[in-house]
């Protein structure tokens, strides 16, 4: 009698812990509900209509899917300038991020101020950053004033030559997201093990030896999911071109974000830019498949 009272106890204030608790975290499911749940379903439903911002809607099946690979003249193209943005910008971030913080890993003095300086342009925002380059980048810009009084060498337009705007694009997200990843890095190698370390030495090993051989393995989870994120990211890149070349010249620089974008905000066309939406969600999707499959091959994980 006494254990059947004591459990009815003990289920009634688990109960009230539970609603309380729910209670607690309410105010965020609603918020998950309300502004990722409602329209990523809204957004699967879209893209199998005509849905235009304002009149009738009519069911389509998956005519925006068809005519966004055989009909639309401008899908290929962002989906191109999107591929071409990752397999650029990611190997540089990655790259120029991971020496960045070897070089400021060794005990040099300041490097607590290069840090936070390289940092800077993450925390600095968008508009200001790209304020910044397109006056640089301009014919009568910073570099080249220098070059032609320097030099005398007149540089191009960058921003509205279709042979240099997507790099342009890239070198400036480089330039801003480079602190990032770098404080990533940093953290990673600052929590190397001694011991390991201490033991390659003693086993010989120095130089580009000790880097290839002990401190990259040793970092490489944080080097794996570094390049997750980044390249997750440039994936959906829309800011940087958006401001710095208006997805210009012609289309040279347009990434699929934008291209959503555009025939979401300014054709007013729902449902095809749902229906690219759910496309770019399934290349991030394979391609961080991809990325999780082949890690088992460079990724190292301390047992």
């Amino acid at each position: 009698m006494t254990t059947t009272v004591h459990d009815r106890r003990r289920g009634a204030l688990a109960r009230a812990e539970s609603r309380h608790a729910l209670g607690f975290v309410s105010p965020a499911l609603a918020g998950l509900a309300l502004f990722t749940i409602v329209p990523v379903v809204l957004s699967i439903v879209m893209a199998f209509f005509d849905w235009p911002t304002f009149g009738d809607r009519k069911f389509v099946g998956f005519d925006n899917y068809i005519k966004l690979f055989t009909g639309s003249p401008d899908f290929w193209p962002a989906l191109r300038n999107t591929a071409v943005f990752t397999v650029l910008y990611v190997p540089l971030s990655v790259i120029l991020s991971l020496l960045l913080a070897l070089s400021l890993h060794s005990r040099i003095r300041g490097r607590a101020v290069l840090r936070i300086l390289f940092f800077i342009p993450v925390v600095t925002p968008m508009v200001a950053n790209v304020l910044v380059w397109k006056m640089m980048l301009q014919p009568q810009g910073l570099f080249n004033g220098l070059s032609t009084s320097w030099f005398g060498v007149e540089l191009p337009n960058f921003l509205a030559d279709p042979q240099w705007a997507m790099m342009m694009v890239v070198i400036m997200s480089v330039w801003q997201g480079l602190g990032y990843n770098m404080l990533i890095f940093s953290a990673a190698l600052e929590q190397l093990p001694e011991s390991v370390l201490e033991a390659a030495k003693i086993d010989g090993a120095r130089g580009l030896r000790m880097l290839w051989s002990v401190t990259l393995p040793l970092a490489s989870p944080s080097i794996f999911f570094a390049s997750i994120m980044t390249m997750i990211s440039s994936l959906q890149v829309f800011a940087q071109p958006q401001l710095l070349t208006g997805g210009g010249p012609g289309n040279a620089t347009q990434p699929l974000v934008q291209f959503i974008y555009n025939q979401g905000f300014k054709f007013q066309d729902m449902g095809l830019a749902a229906a690219a939406a759910w496309i770019l969600f399934a290349i991030i999707i394979i391609l961080t498949a991809l990325q999780f499959g082949v890690q088992k091959k460079w990724v190292h994980y301390e047992h």
